[in-house]
């Protein structure tokens, strides 16, 4: 057994899905997974033999959403000090149960295992779906799902005591609808590239900042792009195209991705800001951009998936020179495969060219 292979044995209290398996046990099981097993038990069959062979890092492929995937290499000690962290931050102990109802072919679901395989969690996984909960009547005590699950699950997220919502950035009204909630509920700020997530914000108690966990330092660069140092889970320092507005030394507001800001007339716009105020008069998927305008540079607009149809938008709340210019209705979106929009290729689909 690797040095490695070593410092990754599986806490005592560990188990999968009722069964208690150790670190020889796992390969066979691993093995079954990715010979009889649905696409996603395959994947998570395929991360455990990647976990516990003889190798000191892992590949992860990252998502896509504003550049083209890419495949980025992991410590396996950097998965062991994010599932420490986490597990320290929420207070989770040994034997304590987990539910696991994300895609195994993304960070977020390994890390739910190597959690479980860390802490000694009880971990459950069940086939990633839109509606996780329909048919569960146990309660966890810790769980993870995108903004979609919980919103078509939210009757029964009382089941879980613990809570984190990631994947994708969570709604104004979602948020409200989780002030106060009786569980746990966690907004998480991350990407492939820190393994998991480097800060939280507490929906339940309506908070607004996101908190950098422990361990971990956040600065900007000149262009207000998120800079994170986090020694135990990167070798390097990550410049992110994030921006943010630091409201402390250890805590921040999102505003938007550096990648969409919109230059228009020499005025700063941040599309995602403008989604949140309009966000519940469109019921269909919907993004702001820009397109190239003579005079202005770059004008706003908003792109709609499905059928043209006539709208009576009210941009009030926008101030006058941010509205969006035209609206663009496209079938289709174009999205990673995990769903999320990818904006600049969805507008490329448009042909537009207009200056």
């Amino acid at each position: 057994m690797s040095t490695t292979a070593k410092h990754i044995i599986p806490h005592d209290f560990f188990q999968l899905n009722n069964k208690n398996y150790s670190f020889e046990t796992i390969s066979a099981y691993a093995q079954n997974l990715i010979k009889t097993g649905t696409e996603n038990e395959c994947n998570l069959g395929l991360f455990i033999l990647n976990w516990v062979d003889e190798n000191e890092h892992i590949d992860l492929q990252t998502s896509g959403t504003t550049s083209e995937p890419k495949v980025i290499t992991i410590s396996k000690t950097a998965f062991v000090n994010s599932a420490k962290s986490t597990g320290s931050f929420f207070n989770l102990s040994p034997g304590d149960s987990a539910l696991c109802c994300l895609p195994f072919s993304y960070v977020a679901a390994k890390m739910m295992f190597v959690r479980a395989w860390v802490l000694g969690l009880k971990l459950d996984f069940i086939e990633p779906s839109s509606h996780p909960l329909q048919y569960l009547t146990k309660v966890y005590d810790f769980s993870a799902m995108v903004p979609l699950q919980v919103h078509n699950c939210f009757s029964k997220i009382n089941k879980i005591k613990t809570l984190l919502i990631g994947g994708a950035h969570v709604s104004d009204s979602l948020a409200n609808k989780l002030k106060d909630h009786s569980s746990a509920v966690f907004e998480t700020f991350g990407m492939t590239e820190t393994v998991s997530h480097i800060a939280v914000k507490n929906l339940t108690n309506g908070e607004e900042h996101f908190i950098v966990l422990p361990e971990i330092s956040v600065a900007t660069n000149d262009n207000g792009c998120l800079i994170i140092n986090a020694p135990k889970l990167s070798s390097r320092v990550l410049h992110t195209k994030d921006v943010v507005s630091l409201t402390s030394k250890n805590s921040f507001v999102w505003l938007g991705r550096y990648d969409n800001v919109i230059n228009s007339g020499g005025l700063k716009i941040y599309p995602e800001q403008l989604e949140k105020i309009i966000q519940n008069q469109i019921k269909r998927r919907f993004f702001v951009t820009s397109m190239p305008d003579i005079v202005l540079g770059q004008k706003v607009v908003l792109i709609i998936e499905g059928k043209p149809k006539i709208l009576h938008l009210d941009f009030s709340a926008i101030e006058p020179q941010k509205h969006p210019k035209n609206t663009y209705f496209i079938d289709k979106f174009c999205t990673t495969n995990s769903g999320k929009v990818q904006r600049q290729k969805t507008v490329e689909t448009l042909n537009l060219d207009h200056s």
